[in-house]
């Protein structure tokens, strides 16, 4: 799940839709939570519920983007800082694994304390929800993003092949291109894990992905101020 950084409000919103424009300057066309590209069908998405806490329907520090399947999964179940993972205040593709079939689930390597709050995350959109898991795990029958998922871990796996026999600048380039159409930030990277150079170049081609979830070298660090 891909970091972002949220500038300072641009403006003050009457009303909640208002922030979408803004929101997508910001973070880029893509969901927050399950990394696709919609162009034209994300929704603002109140991370504190807005049926549950009033007072923030119009706060800016409250918005991420949703899409459909994420936002509806979502609804209003109440959430906090404490005991979720979010990608605009915690480095969440630190704490989330991408594995073959489009499976994902949070990483090992972060810990037993930070395990359960992207657990925790994941739960609540629904990105664990697969045709292989359990009854009350299966996704709805509008329910694609595991499939899209598995689409397009395909596709970087192939990329990165391809890149492996034809590795020059403007093909890495064409590849970054590609990703952006293609949305899944995370996996892309997680393709391309080795390879710093890919690597910064997806960081910098995807607008408002969090530069100080980042090393120098484009590995991955703990975010100063969040859980992981």
């Amino acid at each position: 799940m891909r970091p972002v950084t949220r500038i300072t409000a641009p403006h003050t919103y009457a009303k909640y839709q208002e922030a979408i424009g803004d929101l997508e300057d910001c973070f880029g066309c893509y969901c927050s939570y399950c990394e696709r590209r919609f162009p034209a069908l994300l929704a603002v998405e109140h991370v504190s519920p807005k049926s549950l806490d009033s007072a923030r329907e119009t706060d800016w520090t409250n918005f991420l983007l949703g899409c459909v399947n994420c936002n509806s999964t979502k609804g209003d179940k109440p959430t906090n800082d404490q005991d979720f993972l979010w990608p605009d205040k915690d480095n969440t593709l630190l704490a989330i694994e991408y594995k073959v079939g489009g499976l994902v689930g949070a990483s090992s390597t972060t810990g037993s304390q930070i395990e359960p709050k992207m657990l925790a995350l994941i739960e609540l959109v629904g990105l664990d929800r697969h045709p292989g898991q359990p009854a009350d795990k299966q996704p709805t029958d509008r329910d694609k993003r595991y499939l899209e998922r598995e689409e397009k871990w395909k596709l970087a796996q192939l990329k990165r092949e391809a890149l492996s026999r034809n590795d020059n600048d403007d093909f890495r380039e064409v590849l970054v291109d590609l990703a952006k159409e293609s949305g899944f930030f995370g996996i892309w990277m997680a393709a391309f894990h080795d390879d710093s150079d890919m690597r910064r170049r997806l960081v910098e081609a995807f607008v408002g992905t969090a530069r100080d979830c980042f090393e120098a070298d484009w590995s991955l660090k703990t975010r100063i101020g969040g859980h992981v």
